[in-house]
This record gives C-alpha cells, sequence and structure tokens, in this order.
C-alpha cells in the first residue's frame, strides 16, 4: 500500500461502509479496518496518508491505537470520530498530538475538508523528511577535517580565520570549502546552512 490513502478504522460495519463510500465520491483514496489490532498488524512503516480513528471500539480502543502508533513513532494525522460522552477523551488525545476530532453525527464535508488537510500536511511531511534524508546522506560523505571546516563556515568565520583556528594554511582551507561545497550540493554559505538547519532543527517525534 504505497499510495495515500485515508485508513478508516471502526468496529461499526455501516460507519466503515458510509465513509468508504463517502470518500471515494469525493476522490479520496481510502482503506477500511475493523479493528485497532487488525490496522497495527498491518502497518508498514511506508505508509502515507491519515487515520480515521473511532475512540470506542470492541478490543483496542481508539486511543491505546493511538498511543500505539506514537510509541512506534508512526506520524501519520490522526482523526478521532466520537459520540458526544467521548469528547474530553478526544480533547485528551489532541493535547498529545492527535490531528482533530469530529463528533458523531457529522457532517460529510466537514469530515472531507479535515481528512483533505491531513493528507496534504502528511504529504508536506513525506517531502521534507525525504529532503532531510538526502542532507543526511550527503553529510556523512564529509571527512572529519571538512565537517571542522563546514562548523567553521556556518560559525561565519573566513577562511584566515578558520586556517588560523586549524592551523592549516589558507590554500588548504579553500580546498576543503570547495569539497565541502560540492559533497553538499550548494553554492554558498547560506545554501550551506538552510540545509543544515534542516537535519538540525528536526522537530520531535
Amino acid at each position: 500500500m504505497t499510495q495515500p490513502c485515508a485508513h478508516i478504522i471502526d468496529d461499526d460495519e455501516a460507519i466503515r461502509d458510509a465513509l468508504q463510500w463517502l470518500f471515494k465520491t469525493r476522490d479520496v483514496a481510502c482503506a477500511t479496518w475493523p479493528s485497532a489490532e487488525n490496522f497495527l498488524a498491518a502497518l508498514q512503516p511506508g505508509w502515507r496518508g491519515c487515520v480515521v480513528l473511532d475512540i470506542r471500539m470492541e478490543g483496542m480502543s481508539g486511543l491505546e491505537c493511538f498511543d500505539v502508533l506514537r510509541q512506534r513513532g508512526n506520524q501519520l494525522p490522526v482523526i478521532f470520530i466520537t459520540g458526544h460522552g467521548d469528547v474530553p477523551m478526544a480533547v485528551a488525545a489532541l493535547k498529545k498530538g492527535a490531528f482533530d476530532f469530529i463528533e458523531k453525527p457529522f457532517n460529510d464535508s466537514d469530515l472531507v475538508d479535515i481528512v483533505t488537510r491531513a493528507l496534504e500536511i502528511d504529504a508536506n511531511n513525506h517531502r521534507a523528511e525525504t529532503t532531510r534524508e538526502t542532507v543526511e546522506t550527503r553529510l556523512a560523505l564529509l571527512t572529519a577535517r571538512e565537517q571542522e571546516v563546514m562548523e567553521l563556515i556556518l560559525a561565519g568565520k573566513f577562511n584566515k580565520v578558520i586556517a588560523d583556528d586549524l592551523c592549516i594554511s589558507m590554500r588548504t582551507v579553500e580546498a576543503h570549502r570547495s569539497k565541502v561545497f560540492e559533497k553538499m550540493e550548494v553554492r554558498s554559505a547560506v545554501e550551506l546552512a538552510q540545509l543544515v538547519n534542516l537535519v538540525r532543527n528536526r522537530p520531535p517525534h
């Protein structure tokens, strides 16, 4: 399952069928799961999309499923659907990082809008993660000396200062600077700083 989709997890078959029909009529790809256990058993790390999760289900609850997802490091946006009496629990889930919650009975258009936003955010997160992985791969190509030079470049130091700090010649600094830019595929110190910050300012999971 490589294509992004909305994963509908609800133990009520009628709700699953209704949501599946709703999403298909709005051109939103979806998959349905009768239980949290069933979804978690099938879940693969590369799956993209979002999760539409009922709070009260037989067996594992929606909140328990959400906790397991986060414990596994899975960051798919999770939208809770809930009955009126479950609102305090849904609010608690939001504080833990859930994307949104919507009460039953819900407006179809509101739910589709929320799911569409969640799919867009997941796509953006996926692109950002792919970029970070690319930067990490490039950083791994730097030698220890090139990394030292890079840190001093990022600190805004000129070649002469870097040469003095590392007790090497200006020409050697220039050679290392050139290799750093080549391996990182940048043309300036500003571009270098922007790339490195993507990795160092990575939001915590």
